[in-house]
């Protein structure tokens, strides 16, 4: 088995795997559509992202994967697997090779979104993915008449502390590393007499609008106005509601929202914090030997 970069003699693979692909990102999907679209390509332009894509292959068989990262961010994501059919022997050395590249860019975890009854969620798990929660995306019903602003409004600077707050509170400590906040602020949030009721990362692409909320269950902010924020036009609109903000799809449910099927959310450490002990050279030796009594303790003596 050979495991490489995707090189220009790969490019009718492109064309032969567009509908048979395993997204592993569905924030990426539904905001980008298709990673072999135009529109996904065109993302490859972007200086601050790191993108690298591999392909595997044995007896004629082939399998492609990609791995991306964002320039301001820790975490990488593995974005897809075409052909799905082929997710079975050479997937583990695949995500091992993908794995290795996103460690080399410095990324600290390596991330997949997959369905739980699909032949890779096994094979992530055996390359040492283990699942930190659960999710599902519910697409909003279109609004008749658009949102004019409302409690909603972009985050500030000066409402970042409480967003970060917020985040504490409700993300379960041990994956917070993973589930991280942007280190600036970014997204919508929602004051209500003067205190941050809510708030939601956004992720805006030509296919559509993704938006991560953190909404408490007392919070009189609701999701049933974000599909008509200004700027969104008639792209759709999905709500990914985490395990821990479970009880956000019964009130999706009764906005009319569409529910996607239940994923598993799914995380490689990559990098571990190394403790290495300290030389100390001969000299600083002699000289904490040497060292006098401090005159501190004559002078409280005398005291």
């Amino acid at each position: 088995m050979t495991v490489r970069p995707l090189d220009l003699l790969d490019l009718p693979l492109l064309s032969r795997y567009r509908r048979d692909v395993l997204p592993l990102h569905s924030a990426r999907l539904l905001t980008r559509g298709n990673p072999f679209g135009a529109m996904a390509l065109l993302s490859y332009l972007n200086p601050r992202r790191y993108i690298y894509t591999a392909v595997a292959t044995e007896n004629g068989d082939s399998l492609m994967g990609q791995v991306i990262l964002d320039g301001d961010e820790t975490s990488a994501w593995l974005t897809f697997l075409a052909p799905k059919e082929n997710t079975n022997n050479l997937t583990l050395s695949l995500l091992d090779h993908l794995a290795t590249q996103a460690g080399d860019w410095g990324a600290f975890h390596l991330l997949a979104e997959v369905d739980e009854n699909s032949p890779a969620f096994r094979s992530l798990r055996q390359v040492g993915f283990a699942m930190y929660a659960w999710q599902r995306v519910w697409k909003l019903p279109k609004m008749e008449k658009p949102n004019e602003g409302g409690s909603w409004r972009e985050a500030e600077e000066t409402d970042w502390p409480a967003v970060q707050a917020l985040h504490g509170q409700i993300v379960p400590a041990l994956i917070q590393p993973v589930d991280a906040l942007p280190k600036q602020a970014s997204g919508l949030v929602c004051r209500l007499e003067g205190n941050l009721q809510a708030y939601v990362a956004v992720n805006s692409g030509p296919a559509g609008v993704w938006i991560q909320p953190l909404i408490p269950p007392e919070s009189g902010c609701g999701p049933d106005r974000l599909a008509g924020m200004p700027g969104w036009g008639s792209r759709p609109v999905y709500v990914c509601v985490r395990s821990y903000q479970a009880w956000l799809e019964t009130v999706l449910e009764d906005l009319g929202a569409e529910a996607g099927p239940r994923q598993a959310v799914m995380v490689r450490r990559l990098a571990k914090t190394i403790k290495e002990p300290q030389a100390v050279s001969v000299m600083e030796k002699a000289l904490v030997k040497a060292k006098p009594a401090a005159p501190v303790s004559r002078i409280e003596s005398e005291k």
